[in-house]
């Protein structure tokens, strides 16, 4: 990254995924973030991001939810506003889970699943969860602040496995090698 670069600013989440079989309980996959203070980056969360809520500044928010799968296109868009979020904030990181309506599922259960995220026109990561498919979450972005306060993204996809509010509450924890 050079001297004047301002790094990444305003980034789009999307999910998509191709609704249940005829007589299958519903597939409802989740986009969360979680933001994370300068003060313990590796804490707990400062605020997450969900459906049915947005970040107190309004820097991140949820455009599109689907409870099943059958939307056009990109089912869930989540955008996270870096460049607008305020300068306490260390880190965001973002995860995709699945309800566990109708018993326990994984990535491997979900038809056709995709995952992009992209500034602009830019595609910065695509997945398809083929390297989580025993996971019924997994994180999907992390943006840090590098020294000169710019946000870069280390791109990864890192699955979990259990209860969707434990996983809001562990994200962003660091990972054991």
């Amino acid at each position: 990254m050079s001297g004047l670069s301002k790094g990444i600013r305003t980034i789009e989440i999307a999910v998509k995924w191709d609704p249940s079989p005829a007589g299958a309980p519903a597939t409802d996959l989740d986009i969360v973030a979680a933001t994370f203070p300068q003060s313990d980056p590796y804490g707990d969360p400062a605020y997450l991001v969900h459906f049915d809520s947005r970040s107190p500044d309004g820097t991140i928010h949820l455009n599109r939810d689907s409870q099943d799968g059958k939307g056009f296109g990109w089912d869930e868009v989540m955008t996270v506003e870096l460049d607008r979020l305020d300068a306490r904030y260390a880190r965001v990181v973002a995860g995709v889970v699945i309800q566990q309506q109708g018993g326990h599922r994984t990535f491997v259960d979900v038809r056709s699943p995709g995952l992009r995220i992209r500034e602009g026109y830019t595609v910065l990561a695509e997945d398809d969860f083929g390297g989580v498919l025993g996971a019924s979450a997994a994180t999907v972005a992390e943006f840090v602040r590098d020294a000169s306060g710019a946000w870069v993204f280390p791109p990864g996809v890192h699955g979990f496995d259990g209860d969707p509010a434990a996983f809001a509450q562990n994200m962003g924890r660091a990972r054991r090698s």
